[in-house]
């Protein structure tokens, strides 16, 4: 791959990860909203025993989980991308010791 080629994909993929760093934070603080609500949701449940307590619980879980799935998926794209990096960096520096 030509180096300038492997600068661009270089550039590319750390714009990519800075933007899914930043996403990840803010899932990560989402992820504990949407737990403490659905902590609270089934406590409350717990105690009224109603069935629209109960369906405000599922409801809440529901949603922490969409967001642990979500948060779970930004990670491995993180992953995913740290290891093209790496990739990049050894085809970049293999290039210049040519």
């Amino acid at each position: 791959m030509a180096r300038v080629l492997v600068e661009r994909r270089l550039r590319d993929v750390a714009t990519r990860l800075k933007r899914l760093r930043q996403e990840l934070v803010v899932t990560d603080e989402q992820l504990l909203q949407l737990a403490d609500e659905a902590d609270d949701a089934r406590i409350r449940a717990l105690v009224s025993e109603t069935p629209m307590a109960e369906h405000d619980h599922h409801e809440s879980e529901g949603h922490a989980a969409a967001m642990r799935r979500h948060r779970a998926a930004v990670a491995e794209e993180i992953t995913r991308l740290e290891q093209v990096q790496d990739e990049l960096l050894d085809r970049f520096q293999a290039g210049r010791s040519s």
